[in-house]
């Protein structure tokens, strides 16, 4: 059997103990690691589930998944997955794949950024469509998530921003010249994001309207579900300068129909309570 196992968000405990027993159970042990990251290193994880880990980039996963399919008709193979399995990548191709060899494929969800985002205090039943926002370049500056940001705020709902990772990655030259050079690892921070953002809506803005300018109301997150998360909000302005510390962060834009309840609970992540109560009194209506 392949399993396919979500593993939370933060440490080596968040497992469940469904999934942590389908780990213990399998002959081969593979984390995928280049949608997201733990915040733990792998050797903790080993500890735990008494197994070797097998770290299982990009390339191996869309290139080499015969490997990581290999024997899984007789034994038990589990392929791990920060947050949930299907959050936010899904990893469908591996599992087409799977069953296409008569493989018995068998899921075992956990928590993600894309339910856990509740702890600001604002409903999940209030988003809208969750977009990336990628690194931009110097020749590179893509904004096709502008659209459905654009289409949740015309119906006021909220959208969760994820941000770009990027590991294990070659630079252009070294991709053009078969070497096998990876640059460092970049994680984008909520500061960045807020900075792409604002320059995208100055270019598309329709009729002179902003959707979400310098002053409008946004939330900045990072390392959610961990001892240390941090939630800040604020006006873009004020995100745009306000420190996050070690990824992995999100932003959220927050909608106009923001609820009085999730009002009261964004006072308490205020970066300056004053300046968001003026903010909530001019765009919300909400004292």
């Amino acid at each position: 059997m392949l399993y396919i196992i979500g593993l939370g968000l933060s440490d080596e405990y968040d497992i469940t103990l469904k999934g942590l027993n389908a780990v213990k159970s399998c002959k081969r042990v593979y984390l995928e690691a280049y949608t997201s990251i733990l915040m733990v290193d792998k050797d903790k994880l080993e500890k735990l589930y008494e197994k070797p880990i097998i770290i299982a980039d990009r390339e191996m996963v869309e290139q080499e998944s015969d490997a990581i399919l290999e024997n899984a008709k007789e034994d038990n193979v589990a392929f791990l997955v920060v947050g949930d399995p299907y959050g936010a990548t899904t990893h469908t191709d591996l599992v087409i794949r799977a069953k296409e060899q008569g493989i018995v494929v068998k899921t075992i969800h956990n928590a993600s950024i894309m339910n856990a985002v509740g702890a600001t205090g604002l409903q999940l039943y209030n988003f809208g469509q969750t977009i990336s926002m990628v690194f931009f370049t110097d020749t590179w500056r893509p904004d096709s998530w502008y659209n459905r940001i654009k289409e949740n705020a015309k119906f006021g709902f909220h959208t969760l921003c994820l941000l770009d990772i990027k590991v294990k990655e070659q630079s252009i030259e070294n991709l053009a010249r078969g070497r096998k050079i990876y640059e460092p690892p970049r994680y984008m921070t909520v500061n960045q994001a807020v900075q792409q953002m604002l320059e995208i809506e100055g270019l598309r803005k329709e009729n002179g309207k902003w959707f979400y300018g310098d002053e409008s109301l946004a939330i900045g997150v990072a390392r959610i579900g961990s001892d240390d998360q941090v939630i800040k909000a604020g006006t873009m302005q004020q995100l745009l300068k306000a420190d996050f510390g070690a990824p992995l962060h999100s932003l959220v834009l927050v909608g106009s129909r923001l609820h009085e309840l999730e009002a009261e609970v964004l006072r308490d992540y205020a970066i300056d309570k004053a300046e968001l109560n003026r903010v909530l009194a001019r765009d919300y209506g909400i004292n």
